[in-house]
């Protein structure tokens, strides 16, 4: 297991766009597929977009296409998800996990390592 942590969470009005990453503390994440799940108040935690542990295949929830972008910088230290044209519905708490030699999945069961969670607030 590694130790995550998220930052890039906030308040933005709809429309806009937020950043968020996720690193591992004190360790690269090179061996590990690295997915973003959200839960929002009163529902269940879904699938937001997930990549292989070599960065060469990435995922989204379909209703998510076209708005979510996931990525990984070359030394494979941070996951980035890039969010545009937020809406209001998009407001939740945001996790991102991690999976050995993983090839990315939308199974949260799959994931070993989870962070604290970062609040996405998005006004209509």
């Amino acid at each position: 297991q590694v130790q995550l942590v998220e930052s890039g969470g906030g308040s933005v009005q709809a429309g806009g766009s937020l950043r968020l990453s996720c690193a591992a503390s004190g360790r690269a994440l090179e061996s590990y597929a690295m997915g973003w799940f959200r839960q929002a108040p009163g529902k269940e935690r879904e699938f937001v977009a997930a990549i292989s542990w070599s960065g060469s295949g990435t995922y989204y929830a379909d209703s998510l296409k076209g708005r979510f972008t996931l990525s990984r910088d070359n030394a494979k230290t941070t996951a980035t998800l890039q969010m545009n044209s937020l809406k209001p519905e998009d407001t939740a708490v945001y996790y991102c996990a991690a999976d050995k030699w993983g090839a990315g999945t939308d199974d949260p069961a799959r994931y070993d390592s989870w962070g604290q969670g970062t609040q996405v607030t998005v006004s209509s």
